[in-house]
């Protein structure tokens, strides 16, 4: 045992430092001799030789050390910015519920809208968002002042500030069917440009920083916005029962993102930024052609291609009856607005718990399990509108309202969860420089099968004569739902069984030994450099 060797916290000054001539028998059985190629003596003896850990060795070269703590600080600053930019822009992305229950509403009570007509206007509304591959091919090929993701935000969040806003301020905008049209399409393109560009940064900066699962994150912070837009939005309508100040307040909201994200220097992040020569040589085309025939390939991989057919067609074979649900609970049962906000509230803490449990626990489990015990709980789920509708719930003693409250957004949080195992899997797995290409193909295939469920939904509900004065036939399009989601379980083998895995920087390339060294202290003397490792292994010779 080696007593202490510096006081004070100085690493270099040494308590007891004497050289003389060693006994025949020394009195410190446990001291042994160091020789030093300097000293003519080899049998001198150094007491209490000075000893330092890894961190108490003098830096070799202190501009190298400056430089890795400026990058360090750098990078922290990159992650604080990070969060803010994308943890606030998931937000209001969650929030959108807000504007759009009071939407829902305004075409329901307002504009008396059959339910065919309304979810007609929900799903065609959503065709800016199949054309995502788009944004994404143009987000990563196409620089805007060298940034290709944080212009494309901005560009986004304009476009939903002209369309609530235009909603909220012009009275004729909301009151027509084709400028409301307008107004939807406008606010859809922007918020799919959004969508795409941050999915794209949020790829990209995790494969850059060796960060897994800021997806995560991402549904977190859409959690916690959806949470709050749908408690608000029941609130203002309870209160006002007038769509037009939801539509102001968001249009507030989306003013404050698109400040944010103009104030925020995309270099600031730590992405690798493109030298002006490959700007000025490659032209637009050059660069949106290459771009697609690296998504060309990337989407030819079957861990890839697999995995997304099945998500699109899980989705594209049940028929959507969103629209005839919420007609049914606000002109049948009478349900308030605000109670159906709460409900959707309630699907939000859900899908933040769920959240948390997965990024948690989930990560370890087999992801093919994982989804197929997912997708049985949806089709168990739309089941419960068929108890509503058939008002089992009075029988077993449970308004209506309570009922609406705790069970209406169970199947749409579940749809919502099922996405974002997905997410994880083709944020690894997309290729350098890829991120936005791929991200927003998988964004545009799930929203183009929504529509085309949405579609079935109201091909479904003229099929079986549902109008808002006739509800009779609900219950069969609600079983019809039922035994088309457990369709997709025939095809689950299509599904990776493992789960993606980031290899962190710092461990790649290390050899156990050089792990083990680096633990190891050094002794010092001079220019004399001896491992204690290897003199405590002769000390027990």
């Amino acid at each position: 045992m080696i007593n202490p060797l510096v006081s004070n916290g100085i690493p270099l000054i040494p308590q007891v430092l004497a050289i003389q001539n060693p006994p025949q028998r020394p009195s410190f059985p446990l001291l042994r001799s160091i020789r030093c190629s300097n000293n003519p003596n080899p049998k001198t003896l150094i007491i209490n030789p000075i000893r330092t850990n890894p961190d108490e060795v003098p830096p070799i070269n202190s501009k190298k050390n400056k430089a890795y703590e400026e990058r360090k600080g750098f990078s922290q600053l990159g992650i604080r910015k990070m969060l803010v930019l994308c943890g606030f822009g998931y937000w209001v992305q969650g929030f959108r519920g807000f504007p759009w229950l009071g939407l829902n509403f305004h075409m329901a009570n307002n504009l008396n809208f059959d339910p065919s007509t309304l979810q007609l206007v929900q799903n065609t509304g959503n065709l800016p968002m199949v054309i995502k591959p788009l944004y994404g091919i143009l987000s990563d090929a196409l620089y805007i002042g060298r940034a290709h993701r944080i212009p494309y935000i901005c560009i986004g969040v304009l476009l939903q500030v002209l369309s609530w806003g235009s909603l909220a301020l012009i009275p004729f905008a909301r009151e027509a069917l084709p400028t409301l049209m307008g107004c939807v399409l406008l606010s859809n393109l922007g918020a799919s440009i959004t969508e795409v560009a941050k999915d794209a940064l949020v790829a990209e900066y995790g494969q850059k920083q060796k960060i897994n699962g800021l997806q995560s994150y991402a549904f977190m912070a859409l959690a916690a916005g959806g949470i709050l837009g749908n408690l608000l939005g029941g609130f203002f309508l309870l209160k006002t029962q007038e769509p037009k100040s939801i539509f102001l307040i968001f249009t507030l909201l989306l003013a404050l993102q698109f400040a944010i994200s103009l104030a925020t220097r995309e270099d600031s992040l730590g992405l690798p930024q493109p030298s002006p020569n490959s700007l000025e040589k490659r032209s637009i085309s050059v660069s949106i052609r290459k771009q697609y025939s690296d998504l060309l390939m990337a989407i030819s991989d079957e861990s890839i291609s697999r995995p997304l057919i099945w998500i699109v067609v899980s989705i594209a074979t049940v028929p959507i009856l969103s629209g005839s649900i919420f007609c049914y609970q606000i002109q049948c049962l009478h349900v308030d607005p605000s109670i159906i906000g709460m409900s959707r509230v309630t699907g939000q803490l859900m899908l933040l718990v769920i959240t948390l449990l997965y990024d948690r626990f989930g990560k370890t489990v087999s992801m093919r399990k994982l989804i197929g015990l997912v997708q049985i709980l949806y089709a168990a789920s739309l089941l419960l509108d068929l108890v509503l509708v058939k008002q089992i719930n009075l029988k077993l003693g449970i308004p209506n309202w309570v009922f609406a409250l705790c069970f209406s957004g169970v199947a749409e949080t579940i749809t919502q969860f099922k996405l974002l195992p997905f997410q994880v899997l083709f944020a690894s797995l997309a290729p350098p420089g890829c991120e936005g290409s791929l991200a927003s193909l998988l964004a545009s295939a799930l929203c183009l099968a929504s529509i085309v469920g949405g579609f079935l939904g109201v091909g479904l509900s003229s099929l079986l004569g549902t109008t808002s004065g006739d509800y009779a036939s609900l219950p069969v399009g609600i079983v019809v739902q039922f035994l088309a989601a457990l369709v997709p379980l025939g095809w689950i083998y299509h599904v990776s069984s493992s789960q993606p895995v980031v290899e962190t920087e710092n461990n790649r390339g290390k050899s156990k030994r050089t792990r083990r060294k680096r633990r190891v202290g050094r002794v010092v003397f001079a220019s004399v450099y001896d491992y204690r490792r290897e003199r405590e292994s002769e000390l027990h010779k």
